[in-house]
């Protein structure tokens, strides 16, 4: 197995991002290095947190890993600090801003969702006692009904029984 400079390994891992985009398999017949070696780098890189593309070439179809790498790296620099680093990353800022965004909503919205949750919990119940409060009524006129008609029947029974004598 053959074994590569550090250097190398990250000038290649590079060339996967933008602004040049190049596939594994251009970068392995260009380099000479098997895809499978490009693969296993870039999943190395990933798991590390950097910043490397996922399957797709642009910037806008990144792992969520990737994006949220990028965020962390840039959340402490300036704008023009953020500036040079998305040219070197063939990003945009708005890009980069975005992301950041996203991943504090993400954060917002999972409080948001739990509220969402309780709500709709709490109407379900709502929905499930009125039908049962109706129910319980029905059963109750249902009971009065059938009273009411054994009561007939029984009447009915004895005032035939008196006409008889």
């Amino acid at each position: 197995m053959k074994r590569y400079p550090l250097e190398r390994k990250v000038s290649v891992l590079k060339k996967m991002l933008p602004p040049f985009n190049q596939s594994v398999s251009e970068l392995s017949k260009l380099e000479g290095i098997s895809e499978a070696t490009l693969y296993n780098w870039r999943i190395q890189a990933q798991r590390q947190g950097e910043a490397v593309p996922g399957s797709g070439k642009r910037s806008d179809h990144w792992s969520a890993q990737a994006k949220f790498a990028v965020v962390m790296e840039t959340a402490s620099m300036s704008e023009s600090e953020l500036s040079e680093y998305c040219r070197s990353k063939g990003l945009y800022p708005e890009q980069v801003k975005t992301w950041k965004q996203n991943c504090i909503d993400g954060q917002q919205s999972t409080e948001v969702q739990r509220q969402g949750e309780k709500r709709q919990a709490k109407a379900a119940k709502q929905e499930i006692k009125a039908p049962k409060k109706e129910l319980v009524r029905k059963e109750k006129a249902l009971a009065e009904t059938t009273a009411l008609l054994v009561l007939r029947k029984k009447f009915n029974a004895l005032w035939e029984d008196n006409e008889d004598d």
